[in-house]
């Protein structure tokens, strides 16, 4: 019982691993990831600068995270339809245009959020 424990230990570790990989590697490759890490960093320290609530420690580290999110998704798809379709087809288009799409949208909303988030820290009218 105790080796396959282990195993399942080994395993875990290994899939956490190649996670971290995968990580890593859109960072090193994607420009878009380092410009919503950029912004995720300089929101993180704005939020420790104005003191934040909780409630907005929430819905900005959601915010980060979704955005992240998708964008190692949105790579992902870049890197499957590019396998699967080397050559130019509308629906590998279609595919790699959807999935920047939905990064699009996440990143105009988390902009929106950011604003609400913060204005009120640095009007008058507090």
């Amino acid at each position: 019982m105790a080796l396959r424990d282990s195993k399942k230990s080994a395993s875990l570790i290994k899939s956490f691993g190649f996670a971290f990989s995968g990580i890593f590697r859109v960072i090193k490759e994607e420009r878009n990831i380092k410009i919503h890490l950029v912004a995720a960093v300089c929101s993180t320290a704005l939020g420790f600068y104005v003191h934040i609530s909780r409630i907005e420690w929430l819905i900005l580290l959601l915010t980060i995270t979704i955005v992240i999110s998708l964008e190692l998704v949105n790579s992902s798809i870049e890197a499957v339809v590019d396998l699967a379709s080397p050559d130019q087809h509308p629906l590998a288009k279609k595919a790699k245009d959807v999935a920047a799409g939905a990064v699009l949208v996440a990143a105009i909303v988390s902009v929106i959020i950011g604003v609400l988030l913060f204005l009120p820290y640095f009007t008058i009218l507090r």
